[in-house]
C-alpha cells in the first residue's frame, strides 16, 4: 500500500477554501501534513473537521515556500513524501505512478508528473534551467523523461535524500528555488524524471494573494531578488545586476512621481523593485 509510504505536504498561503477542499478530497487515503503560512486559524478549523490531517502547523508570519517546505520534511516520518500544491488535483493512481517511476529508473532523485488543465491540454511543468530557454511552453512527452528543471509545486522524492542535499535554499522565498534544487541534483549526476502516465489537474502560475496591492510588491520584490541571488550562486554571470544598478535611479524617480500624483500600483511596483535591488546589494556585502 503506497499510502504508507508516502506522506503528502501541502503548503498553504490564502488559497481559496473550495480549491484546498477539492485537492484534499483526492487524497483521502493519505498521511497529510498541512503548513499554513498565513495562519488561517477558521481555514484549520472547517478542514480539521472535514478530514484526517496528520499534523497541520500555523505560521503566524508568511515565512516563504522554502522555509515552509523545510518545516515539513522534518515533520515527515515516511521513507518519501510528495510535496503538492493545493491547486494540483492528483489521484491515488497518478501518485502510484510516481512511486513506480522513482523506484524504476537508477539514479532517480526526484519525480514530478505531466500537467494538464481542466480541458486536457499540457501545461508547463518540466524544461530547462532559467537561463538556458523559456519556461512557457510544456513538453509534449509521450513517455517518462528526464528534464533539467521541474517545478517543485508537484515532486515526490524520499526524504533521505532530500536531507542529504541541504533540502531548500531558505534564501528563495518562493521564485527560483525550483532551478536551484534542479541545479544541486544534477550536480550529483541524479536525474529528475518527468513522468508521462501521472497526469492530475494543475491551475499552474497563479499567486493566491487577495490584496492587488500586496499580489504586487510580493511578485516584484521576491522575484527580482531571488533572480539576482539564483544568478550570483551559481555565478552565471553577474551582467542582471549590473542592468538593475542602471535602472535604480529611474525606478526612485518614478516612485516617487507616482506617490505624487497617486498612482498606488505603480508606486508599488517600483518601491518593490527599488528594495529588492538595495536588499541583494546589502546581502553580497
Amino acid at each position: 500500500m503506497i499510502n504508507k509510504e508516502i506522506t503528502i505536504l501541502i503548503i498553504l498561503y490564502e488559497e481559496k477554501y473550495q480549491m484546498i477542499e477539492e485537492c484534499l478530497n483526492k487524497i483521502k487515503d493519505f498521511k497529510i501534513i498541512i503548513i499554513d503560512n498565513s495562519n488561517d486559524k477558521f481555514l484549520k478549523k472547517k478542514l480539521v473537521l472535514k478530514h484526517n490531517i496528520y499534523k497541520y502547523f500555523l505560521n503566524k508570519k508568511n515565512i516563504g515556500f522554502s522555509k515552509a517546505a523545510n518545516q515539513g520534511i522534518l515533520e515527515c516520518d515516511t521513507e518519501y513524501l510528495l510535496l503538492l500544491g493545493a491547486d494540483c488535483l492528483i489521484s491515488y493512481e497518478d501518485i502510484n505512478q510516481l512511486l513506480i517511476a522513482k523506484k524504476k529508473y537508477t539514479n532517480c532523485f526526484m519525480t514530478s508528473p505531466t500537467f494538464l488543465n481542466y480541458r486536457g491540454e499540457y501545461t508547463y511543468n518540466g524544461g530547462p534551467f532559467y537561463e538556458d530557454g523559456s519556461k512557457n511552453e510544456p513538453i509534449k512527452n509521450e513517455g517518462d523523461i528526464c528534464t533539467d528543471s521541474i517545478l517543485t509545486s508537484t515532486v515526490l522524492f524520499r526524504v533521505d535524500d532530500i536531507k542529504k542535499i541541504g533540502m531548500f535554499d531558505e534564501n528563495y522565498f518562493l521564485f527560483f528555488l525550483d532551478d536551484d534544487l534542479c541545479k544541486r541534483i544534477k550536480k550529483l549526476k541524479q536525474s529528475v524524471i518527468q513522468v508521462f502516465n501521472s497526469k492530475p489537474i494543475h491551475q499552474s502560475g497563479q499567486l493566491k494573494i487577495r490584496n492587488p496591492l500586496k499580489k504586487i510588491f510580493f511578485r516584484n520584490y521576491y522575484y527580482d531578488f531571488e533572480e539576482l541571488y539564483y544568478y550570483f550562486k551559481f555565478d552565471i554571470n553577474n551582467k542582471r545586476y549590473f542592468d538593475i544598478k542602471k535602472k535604480v535611479p529611474k525606478f526612485i524617480f518614478k516612485m516617487i512621481l507616482n506617490f505624487i500624483i497617486l498612482r498606488p500600483t505603480k508606486f508599488i511596483y517600483y518601491l518593490s523593485k527599488t528594495l529588492a535591488f538595495y536588499k541583494f546589494k546589502r546581502f553580497i556585502k
